[in-house]
């Protein structure tokens, strides 16, 4: 093995090791002699108000969970007569969505007297059960989220409550802040750590005579969003649809600060007022948000209720260098690309390995793809989702840009963060004959095959041509090592309403769009050929696709050019 080779194995591990030492404090501290008992916090005797839940419920799930019928990630359970806090789970997800409470926004959806008394039934199962002890109760980032909807359904909840009731119920939620308190600096870090100061901010905001809480936890929340809300809006785990999560969080902490007549920590106001226009950065025209780094189904209402707070309503930013994406728009063409590193390993679990990749929609249809993530009930493809093949992009000798923590004991440990990735990108933007050019450059293949991949897009004043080019060149002097594997695979994924069909040349392919919209792509003495592909971010699972593929030799054939042009459909001919 090369001293090359031994420093980066020796960096990976030091990774891993770092990754897996948080897992097992955290473990750790949620066992029972143990949690609960970290942090010294009062025992609240009554909550102010209750946040807003800004996510909507559907009235239906709150009938299928009185028959006791519990579906959470892709399983249904019957509880048959049981609580549902006494069977074994049939999944880790579907033990997290239950202990998570998200369920409870259904029952309020509905409104009734049966649905406020069975989600009081519930709540005092888990409360009389020792539920928050469980294994998947205990997660940081699953309590968090149960704080949150405790407190935002606490008048479904309270609603014709005894005072025993209510006495179990406020001293439970204590109970939970002194463990979120203790264990929030060794949850994950990302999504859960910011939970965890989110969720402990609404509890000192909103239960009375937690002022040391309330100091501690907007202390938290200011250091998470400053490290967390890059310069540009985006978020640091680059995952767009983080975006929509949280500000359906942090929109009702800020109503809560001002109920409270506190002024609200700046950097959460500030926070705020970056991520909105990040929302429609991301978006096509047709609302749906590109899918790069864990991004599955649009939750469309959730985005139209956060979108509803955006006063700045103008075009959206084109260039968002922290966050590392890139987009172009004209004539009704909208083009997404990522250009970024992946994230620091720690906040990499859903990161995927699709640098340089990119999505092109035209008016409302969606044209190139990334599979995107799957569902949480069809978990079992997220694997092959992260992987570079999974995007629009150039994969070489059929390996991904990225490498992930695969399997065995350090799966178990850390999850599977990136542990290896694009370090030295090049991004260039400016303007040619009235068309917007773009061009980046990474290095995620320069050590394991010593070659640079570069791609670039130009997009016409009209929209109604997009010329690209990927090109593979030497990583250290002019040529690449005649002992490296340079085969490369670039890849247009389609989107499941495109129909393609190759022409007699090999190398034009006709895109047929649902409304006559349509394209054709060329990729000028280069075959192109109409492959299956699957699309994984559809919200009722995985979906049929085709995807357009262009192979060669890096050494044979280093410059590839293509286009994509709109067409009529008497054109086509």
């Amino acid at each position: 093995m090369s001293g090359e080779g031994v420093a980066d194995r020796l960096r990976r591990l030091a990774r891993i090791a770092e990754l897996g030492w948080r897992t097992l404090a955290v473990r750790a501290l949620a066992h029972p002699p143990f949690a609960w008992w970290s942090a010294s916090l009062p025992v609240s005797g009554r909550l102010l108000f209750a946040p807003q839940d800004l996510r909507a419920g559907d009235p239906a799930r709150a009938a299928e969970i009185y028959a006791g019928c519990f579906a959470f990630a892709g399983k249904a359970v019957e509880t048959g007569g049981a609580s549902p806090f006494e069977i074994v789970p049939p999944s880790r997800e579907w033990a997290q969505a239950l202990m998570s409470f998200s369920w409870l926004r259904h029952l309020r959806a509905s409104d009734t007297a049966i649905a406020r008394a069975n989600a009081r039934a519930l709540v005092g199962d888990f409360i009389t059960l020792g539920g928050a002890r469980q294994p998947a109760a205990a997660d940081p980032e699953v309590a968090a989220r149960r704080m949150i909807n405790w407190l935002s359904q606490a008048p479904l909840i309270l609603k014709d409550a005894d005072s025993g009731f209510h006495r179990r119920f406020l001293r439970c939620l204590s109970q939970q802040a002194r463990y979120l308190k203790s264990i929030q600096r060794l949850a994950r870090d990302g999504r859960a750590r910011l939970s965890c100061a989110v969720a402990l901010s609404f509890a000192g905001l909103c239960m009375a005579d937690q002022p040391r809480l309330l100091r501690s936890a907007q202390k938290r929340l200011t250091e998470e969003l400053e490290r967390q809300v890059l310069a540009d809006g985006g978020p640091a785990g680059r995952n767009p649809g983080m975006l929509i999560e949280l500000l359906l969080d942090l929109l009702p902490l800020r109503q809560c600060f001002e109920a409270r007549q506190v002024a609200p920590p700046a950097v959460l106001v500030n926070a705020i007022d970056r991520m909105m226009p990040m929302l429609r950065f991301f978006r096509h025209v047709d609302g749906s948000f590109a899918h790069f780094n864990g991004m599955g189904p649009t939750p469309a209402d959730g985005l139209a209720i956060v979108l509803a707070y955006d006063d700045a309503r103008g075009r959206p930013v084109s260039n968002a260098p922290y966050s590392g994406y890139q987009r172009l728009e004209a004539g009704g063409t909208v083009l997404v690309a990522d250009t970024g590193r992946p994230p620091p390993p720690v906040m990499s679990h859903e990161a995927h390995a699709g640098c340089l990749s990119f999505e092109l929609s035209s008016g409302r249809n969606r044209v190139v793809v990334n599979c995107g993530a799957p569902t949480p009930a069809h978990e079992h493809w997220r694997p092959v989702a992260r992987q570079t093949a999974a995007h629009s992009t150039a994969t070489l000798a059929e390996i991904s840009s990225c490498r992930f923590v695969a399997g065995g004991l350090a799966m178990k440990l850390c999850g599977t963060p990136v542990l290896d990735g694009p370090s030295d990108i090049h991004v260039d933007r400016g303007t040619r004959g009235g068309a917007d050019v773009l061009r980046a450059s990474h290095d995620g293949y320069a050590r394991r095959l010593g070659i640079v991949h570069q791609r670039s897009w130009r997009l016409s004043g009209d929209g109604g041509c997009l010329d690209g080019e990927d090109l593979f060149r030497a990583a250290q002097g002019e040529e690449i090592p005649g002992d490296t594997r340079d085969g490369y695979a670039i890849r247009f994924h389609l989107h499941p309403s495109v129909k393609a069909v190759r022409a007699p040349d090999g190398q034009t392919i006709y895109l047929t769009l649902p409304d006559g919209d349509d394209w054709v792509f060329e990729a000028p003495d280069c075959p192109a050929t109409i492959e299956e592909s699957v699309y994984l971010a559809a919200h009722g699972g995985p979906r049929k696709a085709e995807q357009i593929v262009v192979t060669g030799k890096a050494r044979q054939r280093p410059r590839v050019a293509w286009t994509f042009v709109r067409v009529q459909g008497a054109e086509r001919g």
